[in-house]
């Protein structure tokens, strides 16, 4: 009988997220053919290759070069030559760790690095260097990561993050969230996740079935950049978060050349608001290499928030913050 049972759930198909996961741009020359572009001579660094879903694709717009989804995601030739301050660490994320999988800056909560996969690979990540094979905590691996939250009772929120947390089965994240559930000091899960953006598809039954009976509020923490990054899908995908019980907020990174302007951060504000996520965070750049394009100055970043709070209901204009290495809290910039 189990040979039987072991033989039928294997010619299961894959989950549509999945499937869709297998289709997705790997290689330039191909995302700029499928946009109407000439190829150009870049080359991907071997340790974080270019990856975007076929669906983030269709929201850019074709024919153009400067489009701002696109420049997200597209390797640029020599992008990780050295620059002055940029480094492959720089929110001290390695000083950080207590076990394995386990990131604990901040009082009362704590992050656990799940996997280090991702559905789209964002040329300004601050983890592109981040050493998963040592440290994530997924599957057999994560018993360390629960212990250490089970005996620190100061720890009332427990943060899912990566790579994209969501990349793991849900079978797995259920697994996860069973071996937390007898810590009676937890309040909170939290995920932080791209793919409600850029894999829709993800936010399936399944998943919004395990994030309704889980023991604690759920708070799933998305990450746009852009308003032309929201659709009907991911509408959708957002829809069904809400009616699980989840509270969605997004986070944003101010980048040179995506959203550096007032309008556009504006209308990501009110796209995000409207597609039932709340203006969270608008990051600054973290210093990492490879991404020095993509820095704003403090002063223009300050100044285009300032414009944000003149035309904008406050809850509509997200904090202003960096990320420092061995400071205890995300630092307001105004």
């Amino acid at each position: 009988m189990q040979s039987d049972s072991l033989a039928r759930s294997a010619v299961l198909p894959k989950p549509r997220w999945q499937q869709a996961l297998r289709q997705a741009f790997r290689d330039p020359a191909e995302l700029l053919a499928f946009l109407g572009l000439p190829p150009e001579p870049r080359a991907a660094p071997a340790l974080f290759p270019m990856r975007v879903p076929r669906r983030f694709a269709r929201r850019m717009e074709y024919g153009n070069r400067h489009d701002p989804l696109l420049l997200q995601v597209l390797p640029e030739s020599g992008e990780m030559e050295a620059q002055p301050g940029f480094c492959d660490d720089p929110v001290g994320d390695r000083d950080s760790r207590q076990t394995r999988g386990v990131l604990h800056k901040y009082h009362g909560r704590v992050l656990l690095v799940a996997t280090g996969a991702c559905a789209v690979h964002c040329r300004y990540c601050f983890r592109q260097a981040f050493p998963y094979q040592q440290e994530r905590a997924s599957a057999d691996r994560w018993q360390p990561a629960v212990d250490y939250v089970a005996a620190n009772g100061d720890i009332e929120e427990v943060i899912l993050s990566g790579g994209d947390p969501l990349m793991l089965p849900t079978v797995q994240l259920r697994r996860l969230s069973d071996s937390l559930a007898p810590v009676g000091h937890l309040r909170r899960l939290r995920i932080h996740s791209r793919l409600p953006v850029v894999l829709p598809e993800r936010i399936d039954d399944r998943l919004c079935r395990w994030l309704a009976e889980l023991p604690w509020p759920a708070v799933m923490v998305i990450h746009a950049n852009h308003p032309n990054e929201f659709d009907s899908s991911v509408d959708a995908a957002l829809s069904r978060l809400r009616r699980a019980g989840v509270q969605v907020l997004n986070q944003a990174v101010l980048l040179a050349g995506i959203n550096d302007q007032a309008a556009t951060l504006a209308g990501l504000m009110r796209r995000s608001f409207a597609a039932g996520a709340l203006p969270y965070y608008l990051h600054q750049l973290d210093r990492v290499t490879g991404a020095a394009r993509f820095e704003v100055e403090d002063r223009r970043a300050v100044a285009l928030v300032e414009t944000l709070r003149r035309e904008l209901s406050g809850y509509l204009v997200p904090r202003l913050v960096r990320e420092r290495a061995g400071v205890p809290y995300k630092t307001p910039i105004l």
